[in-house]
Order: C-alpha cells, then sequence, then structure tokens
C-alpha cells in the first residue's frame, strides 16, 4: 500500500510549497497557517491533492 502525499497551497498566491503524508481517516481538507517564501510573509495554506 502506498502512502498518499497531498501539497500545502498558499491562498494568496497559490504555489504549492510545503508537501505531507495524508491521513486516510481525515475528511476534512488541512488549513495551516504557513510561511509563503514567495509572499514573503505567513498565510493560510490550504491542502491540494
Amino acid at each position: 500500500m502506498a502512502v498518499k502525499k497531498a501539497a500545502l497551497a498558499c491562498s494568496v498566491c497559490g504555489s504549492r510549497n510545503y508537501s505531507i503524508t495524508a491521513n486516510s481517516n481525515r475528511t476534512k481538507r488541512l488549513e495551516l497557517n504557513k510561511f509563503c517564501k514567495h509572499c514573503g510573509k505567513k498565510t493560510l495554506h490550504k491542502e491540494t491533492r
């Protein structure tokens, strides 16, 4: 069984800055405040698949 990976994309500029291993039990998409190197500040990052 392969590990599912997901990316965290910046909600401001849309760049995919972080990659995570996705948990199959989670139903909602993950949302975190992380630093975006393209915007130069902390922004909301949402999980993309």
